[in-house]
């Protein structure tokens, strides 16, 4: 299960070195601004398909991704933040 979490990890940074034209990712990769206006947005529509009780799977999907990503951008790597919050196992 958590394979296909860590291959889009490894492609969302392998994406860092392809042409912005051709990826997404590469795109909010190297646009802090709007990695942010999306990582807001993919949440606010995640909230409204909770609330409505439709594409709740989608749209976690869609927030997973872009939350990865805006990590990334900002140089926090999962890993750090995955040992954080070993740490906080009680």
């Amino acid at each position: 299960m958590f394979e296909g979490l860590e291959e889009l990890i490894k492609i969302i940074r392998e994406r860092k070195n392809s042409s912005p034209d051709k990826s997404y990712t590469n795109k909010l990769l190297n646009d802090k601004k709007l990695s942010t206006e999306k990582v807001k947005e993919e949440i606010k529509e995640l909230f409204e398909a909770v609330e409505k009780n439709t594409n709740k799977i989608h749209e976690s999907a869609d927030v997973l991704y872009h939350l990865l990503v805006y990590l990334e951008t900002n140089g926090i790597k999962i890993e750090d933040v995955m040992d954080e919050l070993k740490k906080r196992e009680k």
